[in-house]
């Protein structure tokens, strides 16, 4: 099988991407840090973080509906249906991201109120 060169480049991203730092996992300085009490702590907050709710759910039915009403608009009945599909996914997606990212902030606020220097 012979590989182009834009088929190479994107299965080096897309295997080097998931080598890539989670931006959202808190960095704390660590000088003076326990870190077996931070790992602890952090596991903690993170169980509080839990408590931010899902919002993929709305994401997607949003996305839905908008995309739905400008297939309605400019298309028939399976153009509706293709970009109600498409904006329930991206909807959905959005959503995710909006909750890990909430859930993000929730852990790095609840370090520092433990008295950890989150730097990021």
């Amino acid at each position: 099988m012979i590989f182009r060169p834009y088929g190479i480049v994107l299965i080096a991203t897309i295997l080097l991407g998931g080598c890539a730092a989670d931006p959202n996992k808190p960095i704390i300085d660590p000088e003076g840090v326990d870190m077996a009490q931070f790992e602890a702590d952090r596991e903690k907050c993170e169980q509080v973080a839990l408590q931010v709710e899902q919002k993929a759910g709305s994401g997607a039915v949003t996305g839905a509906v908008v995309l739905g009403l400008i297939g309605a608009i400019f298309g028939d009945s399976d153009t509706v249906k293709k970009a109600a599909a498409a904006g329930f996914v991206s909807g959905g997606a959005k959503g995710l991201g909006k909750t890990e990212l909430e859930r993000s902030k929730v852990v790095k606020n609840c370090l520092r109120s433990r008295g950890y220097e989150v730097l990021n």
